[in-house]
């Protein structure tokens, strides 16, 4: 039996249309694409249908809104189809990539999230390719995962960032291997893949209203700006710090402002400037400062990741010393254990 397969068109690159003022999200995919793909059913193309959203956006305008969507959409057709793949803008698909893999956690079918460099109706377009690896991939690989296929890798979803505006192999995965490669053949490395669960427990909750704040560790960097970002009424605050985590904790009123924020219940979170490696708190006191401030440590987590997750963890309403207690917990394979 063909596998069937659900296509979310939410916008980006991918169906856009040039006009005066640049690049714009176009309708009528779906006809489109019945002349670039192989008919359904033949060349192992799975029969698939896609829904257009009604808004259609530039992945630039995302929300964590847009990610409860298109969570929520996947839940409620769950029960229909075999796989599952979202057409997104590549700005923030890292984003919404990890931001799906919390809200479906316990998968048991595959969710493929893809976009392009160049749009379909464009000469040397990698729309095609991308689409019809993606849909290969979830109509033939029951995967657990939440998956993100591009320029012909598959990564795991929480684990992708975007690192080129200008390649078609626009996505990396720095601190975990590719879960598949498609080039003659589709090929999936099945050491790297989630082990399957034995049942679905999705945690679609609408996104909370607090504010999750992001903040880069700068030379330069002011206390008064530290305390601005950590004003009264933000919830959580993903740190990117240097190195293996560390921050300038000699220069005074840094770690005071941190330490007073994690006790009024701010969830802080140290993840790493560098593409590749971990934050360890203990490795140097520079670091463990901050762990004593009550920042935790994310590990080799992306910012992706640890901001999406951190936004979850807060919209399932719990306490701050419960998400912080999650936060260096692997949920779906978005962080290694120490």
């Amino acid at each position: 039996m063909t596998p069937r397969i659900y296509i979310a068109y939410t916008g980006g690159t991918f169906g856009m249309k040039p006009t005066p003022s640049g690049f714009v999200p176009d309708r009528g995919l779906a006809q489109a694409l019945q002349a670039r793909l192989p008919a359904p059913g033949q060349d192992g193309m799975p029969h698939w249908e896609l829904h257009e959203y009604a808004q259609l956006i530039d992945s630039a305008e995302a929300q964590p809104r847009d990610w409860h969507t298109i969570a929520t959409d996947i839940a409620a057709r769950y029960d229909a189809y075999d796989g599952f793949v979202v057409i997104h803008g590549t700005d923030t698909m890292a984003y919404t990539a990890s931001a799906l893999s919390f809200a479906l956690v316990g998968l048991r079918k595959p969710v493929i999230v893809t976009g392009a460099q160049i749009p379909l109706a464009m000469p040397r377009s990698d729309a095609p390719g991308n689409l019809a690896g993606a849909l290969l991939i979830a109509g033939q690989h029951p995967l657990p995962e939440v998956g993100l296929y591009f320029g012909g890798q598959l990564l795991r979803g929480n684990r992708a960032t975007k690192v080129s505006a200008a390649d078609f192999d626009a996505f990396a995965s720095p601190n975990h291997p590719p879960l598949g490669r498609v080039g003659i053949d589709v090929e999936i490395d099945r050491r790297r893949v989630l082990p399957m669960p034995a049942q679905e427990a999705f945690q679609v909750v609408a996104p909370q209203t607090r504010e999750v704040a992001m903040l880069r560790l700068y030379p330069g960097l002011t206390v008064a700006l530290l305390e601005r970002v950590l004003a009264p009424g933000v919830a959580g605050l993903v740190l990117q710090s240097y190195g293996a985590g560390n921050g300038p904790v000699g220069l005074p009123g840094f770690v005071d402002t941190l330490a007073a924020a994690s006790a009024r219940g701010v969830v802080i979170v140290n993840v790493s400037q560098c593409a590749r490696g971990r934050v360890d708190p203990a490795l140097y006191a520079t670091g463990s400062a901050l762990a004593a401030a009550g920042v935790v440590g994310g590990l080799d987590m992306t910012v992706e990741a640890a901001l999406t997750k951190l936004h979850h963890l807060l919209s399932l309403g719990l306490g701050a010393e419960e998400a912080r207690h999650r936060l260096q917990q692997p949920c779906c394979g978005e962080l290694t254990s120490p």
